[in-house]
């Protein structure tokens, strides 16, 4: 697949880039293992103040890095702009924090001393992908950038630009060569890389297909890998809070933020059955109201998916369902205009088989179904061979955390969607993927946790174990 700039709001190819080849890529992982030699040595702080720089200047060209996006992508021009202030925040967020992350661990022993260090080891290969070029990069690189790794980001193929904004922004925030390298690559040079000696660990954002071939790769080379895959998650609906409009909103913003390409977008609304009539009509009448049109246009809400391809595959899932019997109660059709545009679609009669029931619906579709109680909500949520995220809503928060406890995901958010933040651990079960990212546990999934245990020279000496 070539590496370039098509803008989805018209396919229109702007530029395209030139490959990598394997001795250019030799060298860049030779650089990042130099480079890795002197980082891991550089004081915390002043790596943490590198990050706080990097922070800065992402902030300063947040014009530029939005238009990038929605230039490359489609995102809605707002959500750009929000998306450069989170990943600026999480970069921020780690150069004021990393630092107490990594520091040492006494552990109590009975005699002498024992710490545990957590150290960096070496250089990563982050494979990352086209929905959120900014957030998806730095919630990797952060982390890994203080704790004294060194990075090489396979960028997705229909983002070369933002890649390449990324690299300068990093070496213009003070990474010396081969701390930060952007590497312009087809998916189909993934596993050389995960092969090199050099390269200790590998990130994946993507789907479930690209996540098990980056795992068993990284298994069989003996090497740490976090997978951060697909999602299906459900929103599962107890009662309107004494608020239905706040409910509609919240299903809303759930099902459409970045135009429903993200993997913890609510995808699968669960409505008790008192509900499910005025909700259906609601959230069927609120997805009419979107305005298809140009995503650099602030008035636009409704812009184009990432790709023809992206729009192709959505039609194909929204259609079987269709002809298999389900209703599309709004929407259900690609949009008669230039782009690759979809309409926003609610779905009822979903069944199981049906491709919408088990697969990602990854675009401005919501299926919902009609359910007559919480148990039966829980086990239709579970269905699903994905684990991420999930919603549950309800004015009965102790209700709704029963709810919780019994979901097979790696995150509930109670009242509102499923949202992310630098200070909170992001990650999911099942075929979701594996490792978590942000907070302080994103910090731990690639480091050396080294004990170093003195014991005084008049103790006894006994046997090991292990």
């Amino acid at each position: 697949m070539a590496i370039a700039t098509i803008n989805p709001a018209n396919n229109t190819t702007i530029e395209e880039f030139d490959e990598f080849t394997d001795e250019h890529v030799d060298d860049c992982i030779a650089s990042a293992d130099l480079a890795y030699k002197h980082w891991r040595n550089v004081d915390v702080g002043e790596r943490a103040t590198f990050l706080a720089r990097a922070s800065e200047l992402m902030m300063e060209r947040s014009d530029r890095f939005a238009s990038l996006l929605t230039m490359e992508m489609g995102k809605l021009i707002g959500e750009a702009k929000g998306e450069v202030a989170l990943a600026a925040s999480i970069l921020q967020y780690y150069a004021d924090n990393g630092p107490d992350m990594i520091a040492d661990e006494t552990l109590q022993v009975d005699d002498g001393s024992a710490i545990v260090r957590t150290l960096p080891i070496g250089p990563l290969l982050g494979v990352m992908p086209w929905n959120f070029p900014l957030y998806q990069v730095v919630r990797f690189v952060g982390p890994n950038l203080l704790l004294g790794n060194t990075v090489l980001i396979k960028h997705a193929s229909i983002c070369p630009q933002s890649a390449a904004a990324l690299e300068e922004l990093f070496r213009d925030a003070g990474a010396p060569a081969g701390v930060y390298t952007n590497l312009f690559l087809s998916g189909s040079k993934i596993s050389r890389i995960i092969d090199h000696p050099k390269i200790r660990g590998v990130s994946l954002t993507g789907s479930e297909g690209a996540g098990a071939s980056v795992g068993e790769r990284a298994g069989k080379n003996v090497k740490k890998s976090v997978l951060e895959l697909g999602g299906s998650d459900p929103f599962i609906v107890l009662d309107d809070g004494d608020d239905f409009d706040r409910l509609i909103v919240a299903a809303v913003t759930g099902r459409m933020a970045n135009t429903g390409q993200s993997c913890v977008a609510s995808k699968r609304f669960f409505v008790v059955d008192d509900l499910y009539e005025s909700f259906v009509s609601a959230l069927s009448r609120a997805f009419g109201e979107l305005v298809p049109g140009d995503p650099a246009d602030e008035n636009t809400t409704l812009g184009p998916l990432s790709s023809e391809q992206a729009a192709e595959d959505l039609d194909e899932l929204v259609g079987d369902a269709v002809d298999k019997g389900a209703t599309a109660v709004v929407g259900g059709h690609r949009l008669d205009r230039d782009g690759s545009y979809y309409e926003a679609t609610v779905l009822t009669g979903v069944s199981d088989e049906m491709r919408a029931f088990s697969e990602e619906l990854f675009g401005p579709v919501a299926a919902v179904y009609s359910v007559k109680d919480a148990d039966e909500a829980v086990q239709l949520a579970n269905s699903s061979p994905y684990g991420l995220g999930s919603t549950v809503y309800s004015k009965d928060v102790d209700a709704a955390r029963a709810v919780a406890d019994r979901l097979d995901v790696g995150m509930v958010w109670i009242n509102h969607p499923t949202a992310t933040a630098p200070e909170l651990p992001f990650g999911g079960v099942k075929n979701s993927g594996y490792g978590r990212e942000l907070s302080h546990y994103g910090i731990g999934e690639f480091a050396n946790h080294k004990l170093v245990r003195v014991v005084p020279m008049e103790s006894e000496i006994t046997g090991a174990g292990g």
